[in-house]
């Protein structure tokens, strides 16, 4: 092939290659959000059907099932007899370490109300798309520690899912290093993300505020019980985890006028930002993963510095 050809053709594989995950990053919120989930309230065959899809990416991803199943499964609170199971949906990636990172989204929400659909968009298809990007990264770039990538059934019901998880664990809860939780991170309207977390582990501050260098800030905060309700510590499943003494990071964008109505739709997310988002929050695990890998008692330096 002539090289006045080659070049360009390179510089197109380039550039495909650059833009495939956050192209990605979309098709899955969209996919998760659209109406054929029925806003996926736990329980539900819609709710099936969006653990089925999360399933199949963890597959086209490559991740490997935990305990030879990609399932944990739990009956629902005030479920009759019949009905269908929670489930919670769980990959994960072998790293040099055998000490665990969790990355945690809730997949369910609010489901049919009124004969309106609320699809969820921000409110977690989001997190769920944010977690699959970040575990195509790891899959190309292996981690220091083993991460397990768990979606979430339940959340909008009392956490149901994540206090099945860490009551009948499928690992040992003591190799468990970190929570990383993503729940709500498309719409940083504002440019701002927020990490909650740092205020009950001032440890972790370090790792996570050197990343407001590009478009979207990544803002510590949220977490200070005399916040009162702006304190975030037990509004997602991460809380399940700190319950456990367990370290969490918790990261979300703020409440906005679509939170919990039905015009959480796929149309209402600024792409870019969403990207950009995803984009940054990858980088803060990378960094997490390789600068905690040092730490050989990490945990234990965290829940004495609590």
């Amino acid at each position: 092939m002539n090289i006045r050809y080659i070049i360009p053709f390179i510089l197109v594989l380039s550039f495909c290659f650059k833009n495939s995950r956050p192209q990605q990053l979309l098709l899955d919120v969209k996919e998760l959000s659209s109406d054929k989930y029925e806003g996926r309230k736990a329980g539900t065959e819609g709710s099936r059907k969006a653990a089925g899809y999360i399933i199949e990416r963890f597959k086209e991803i490559g991740l490997q099932r935990v305990n030879n199943s990609w399932k944990q499964e739990f009956k629902l609170n005030g479920s009759k007899k019949g009905a269908f199971p929670g489930i919670n949906v769980m990959g994960s990636i072998p790293g040099k370490r055998k000490d665990l990172i969790i990355v945690s989204a809730h997949y369910d929400h609010l489901g049919k109300i009124n004969g309106a659909i609320y699809n969820g968009a921000d409110d977690n298809a989001s997190g769920v798309a944010g977690l699959l990007a970040m575990a195509t990264y790891f899959k190309n770039n292996p981690p220091e520690f083993t991460l397990l990538f768990v979606c979430f059934d339940a959340e909008e019901s009392g956490l149901q899912g994540s206090k099945t998880f860490v009551s009948t664990p499928p690992v040992p809860l003591n190799l468990v290093a970190l929570n990383i939780n993503l729940d709500m991170i498309s719409r940083a309207d504002n440019k701002k993300i927020f990490v909650c977390g740092t205020h009950h582990f001032p440890y972790l501050k370090k790792y996570v505020t050197n990343n407001n260098k590009g478009e979207v800030k990544l803002l510590a905060g949220h977490d200070d019980p005399r916040l009162g309700r702006d304190d975030w510590t037990n509004q997602s499943d991460h809380y399940s985890f700190y319950q456990k003494h367990i370290p969490f990071l918790y990261f979300g964008v703020e409440d906005h006028p679509d939170y919990h109505r039905y015009t959480d739709d796929y149309e209402k997310i600024d792409r870019e930002t969403f990207s950009n988002t995803s984009e940054l929050l990858t980088k803060t695990v990378a960094d997490l993963d390789k600068k905690l890998s040092l730490q050989k008692t990490f945990r234990e330096k965290l829940i004495m510095e609590k």
